[in-house]
Order: structure tokens, then C-alpha cells, then sequence
């Protein structure tokens, strides 16, 4: 094989989102709230909320808004300190920001995993809540996590854009903590091109949250799937009393996403072979390392860190070049120019720059390359070996011509 393979199409979107997608186009009927009940978007939130085992789902138009709306609905004052790692997406900090409260930034270390040392100093600092982001599907220590900010009767959102499928010690990632946030843009493990879930088991921050998503009047009646006491009275003590941020998923958004839902355990077992074959490959070269998973942690991965060993700035740039050259795009965290996961570049975070040496370091010398689940063991191959190259080549040449 000698081309090199498409990684950035998702897979079709199955049959039977198309029948339903027709059937909306027909009806015309693609708002949440028109319908009286079992509107497409309400049934991907009970779906969702099975899925996952939790109480409670709200479907909105990102993760970004899942974030946003959970740190509202946890009644933080303005300017509350909320605790985040170093190594995220800039969607993480700005919805802090958009929830009016100061992000605080704690280390990461080479494994893509928060610090739990500087986690835990940090949380002495009058810490209110913490968005702990599984960065590229890696999980941090949730039992260190969780017993520190238990201790300190903290909550915990779980940023798990890209952890559907993701298991700790037999847990699914996005239910240990007080609330847990998915994504479903076209990048991760299901796709409508855009959209976002949150899932707990507090009635009475999804309450909260399902008004400030856009429930205006009395539409948070067709959230209630059945009987529940708690909910209904939380929605009773929240009518009117919160502002309408209009964050809502539509009905088309989730037609394209309920039958994907079937389709995840499968994903996730193609993506974590994937992902496995590729890194022991990558293993082999004394120049590239990709961190093991923690010994609690089941991945699912759609994609593949590693990092660049002993290799100079100059260096990891040609690296980057090589394998581009070659047909894989492959990204330098901290060398790719405004690259919205380098800390340095959120200069939207209000005060001082934060100093974190360690993260910083290792966004210098962190790799990423997307690797699809639907990928054959041929495109695999290609993948693998255009890396090691690369590699190869980077150290070759820039040490033998001094450049």
C-alpha cells in the first residue's frame, strides 16, 4: 500500500438515521419542544441516560455547553476559582470564563494525566469546583481525585468529550463525578457534526440546567419521562427564577446520533485495538514512547499521543514535516502555532499567565495522530511505519547537517 489513508471522514451515518432525518424533512418538525412528547431529542436522553446507567440526560449543542451549564447549575458565585488541568481544550477554560469564574490551572504529566502532587496543593487554594478533562480519552487517578475533593466537599464535572466507552475499575467515565459531559462533533466516537450531553444523577442540578438550556414557560414538562417527585420540584422552584441561554440540540442532531448509540461497544473495541497495535509499534523506536494506560483505566481511544524521545526543537519540527510529507498529519502539541490545547495560548484567562513547567514541557514533545476506528490493519501499517520514518529521518538528518 502506498497511499496514505483518509483519517479525518467518520464513519456513514447508519440507515436509520436517514429514514428519520427523511421523516423530519417531511414533517418539518426539527425544534425539541414541539412535539408533546417522545420528540427525538427527548428519546436520545432517555437512551443516553440508560447507556450510561445514570438518572438523568440533557442533550444540548455541545460539550461546551454541557461544561457551561453545569458550573451554572451548581450555583457557583462569580469569580469562584474552578480547578482544571493544564492539558485541555480551550473550550474548557472559555466556559469557565462564560460562567463568570477564574479557571485555575494544575500540572500534567508526560503520561497526558493530571499531576495528582500539584492537584492536590492546588486544591487547598480556595478551590470551588473542578472539571476534570480526560484529554484525548486519558483518565487522571479518579480515586485520588475523587477522595481529595470529597474530602474537601468539592464537586467534580468530567469533561468526557472523549471518553464515551472509557471504563475506570469497571465505572463508565462521565458518572463518577457530580456530572459528566460528552461531545458529538464529527471528531469523536459518535458524530452529528456538532452536539454535547450531560448526564447525573441530581435532579435538581439537570433541572437547572434543562431551564437554562432554553426550556422556556413550561417546556421542562417534557423532560419528565414518568413520575418524579424531585424533579418536578425542582423545576417548580426554578421556574422563572434562571436566564435562558438557548444552548438546545435539534431534532435532526439527534436523529443523526440515537442510532449510533449501538454502534459504540464496536468502536470502542476496533478503536482500542487500533490504538494498541499502532503504540507498540511506535514502542520500538527509542525515539517515540506512548505512555501505558493506568492499570483502573479501559480506554477508547480515536486517536493516538506519543511522545517525541530526545529530540530538539528542530527536530520535532522536522519530524512533523517528514510524516506530513509522507501523507499523516501528525500534531506537536506545543509547536503547532496557536494550537487551542497549548495553555500559553488562553490568553482569554483573566490575571498573570500561569507558570506550569512541567505541562509545558511535555505539549513540546507530545504528539497527536488521528487513528479512526475504522481503519484496516494495512492503513495500520502505514500509519506505523510513516511515523518511525519520520522519526528516523528527523534525527538523521538535522544531526548530521547541524541544522
Amino acid at each position: 500500500m502506498t497511499q496514505a489513508p483518509n483519517v479525518h471522514d467518520a464513519e456513514p451515518i447508519p440507515e436509520a438515521a436517514r429514514a428519520e432525518i427523511d421523516r423530519l424533512l417531511q414533517s418539518g418538525d426539527l425544534f425539541r419542544y414541539t412535539a408533546p412528547q417522545d420528540a427525538p431529542v427527548s428519546l436520545l436522553e432517555r437512551e443516553f441516560a440508560a447507556f450510561m446507567g445514570s438518572t438523568y440526560a440533557l442533550a444540548v449543542s455541545s460539550c461546551s455547553a454541557a461544561l457551561f451549564l453545569s458550573l451554572k447549575a451548581l450555583g457557583l458565585p462569580r469569580g469562584a476559582r474552578v480547578l482544571i488541568p493544564g492539558f485541555t481544550f480551550a473550550a474548557v477554560p472559555s466556559s469557565v470564563v462564560h460562567a463568570d469564574c477564574q479557571p485555575v490551572l494544575c500540572e500534567v504529566g508526560e503520561d497526558y494525566r493530571i499531576d495528582i502532587e500539584d492537584f492536590t496543593k492546588r486544591l487547598n487554594e480556595n478551590i470551588a469546583a473542578v472539571i476534570v478533562s480526560h484529554m484525548r480519552g486519558h483518565t487522571s487517578d479518579m480515586d485520588a481525585i475523587m477522595a481529595l475533593c470529597d474530602a474537601h466537599d468539592i464537586p467534580v464535572i468530567e469533561d468526557a468529550a472523549h471518553s464515551l466507552g472509557t471504563l475506570w475499575d469497571g465505572r463508565k467515565i462521565g458518572t463518577i463525578g457530580k456530572v459528566g459531559c460528552f461531545s458529538f462533533q464529527s471528531y469523536k466516537l459518535v458524530n452529528a457534526g456538532e452536539g454535547g450531553i450531560m448526564v447525573t444523577d441530581d435532579a435538581d442540578l439537570v433541572a437547572q440546567a434543562v431551564i437554562m438550556s432554553g426550556a422556556y414557560e413550561h417546556n421542562w414538562a417534557k423532560h419528565m419521562a414518568g413520575d418524579d417527585p424531585a424533579l418536578a420540584s425542582a423545576f417548580a422552584r426554578w421556574q422563572n427564577k434562571l436566564p435562558l441561554y438557548n444552548l438546545r440540540l435539534s431534532n435532526l442532531g439527534a436523529a443523526i446520533i440515537r442510532p449510533q448509540l449501538a454502534e459504540v461497544p464496536r468502536r470502542v473495541r476496533d478503536g482500542r485495538a487500533n490504538h494498541d497495535y499502532v503504540a507498540e509499534r511506535l514502542n520500538t523506536s527509542p525515539f517515540l514512547h506512548v505512555p501505558p494506560k493506568l492499570a483502573k483505566e479501559d480506554r477508547a481511544p480515536d486517536s493516538i499521543q506519543f511522545n517525541l524521545v530526545d529530540l530538539s526543537d528542530d527536530e520535532a519540527r522536522h519530524f512533523a514535516e517528514a510524516a506530513a510529507a509522507r501523507g499523516v498529519k501528525v500534531q506537536v502539541f506545543g509547536q503547532s502555532t496557536d494550537n487551542a490545547r497549548a495553555f500559553w495560548n488562553w490568553q482569554f484567562i483573566p490575571g498573570p499567565a500561569p507558570e506550569l513547567p512541567r505541562t509545558r514541557a511535555m505539549l513540546m514533545r507530545a504528539c497527536d495522530c488521528r487513528l479512526p476506528a475504522r481503519l484496516t490493519r494495512d492503513e495500520l501499517d502505514f500509519i506505523a511505519l510513516t511515523l518511525l520514518d519520520a522519526a528516523q529521518d528527523a534525527v538523521g538528518g538535522v544531526r548530521a547537517y547541524g541544522t
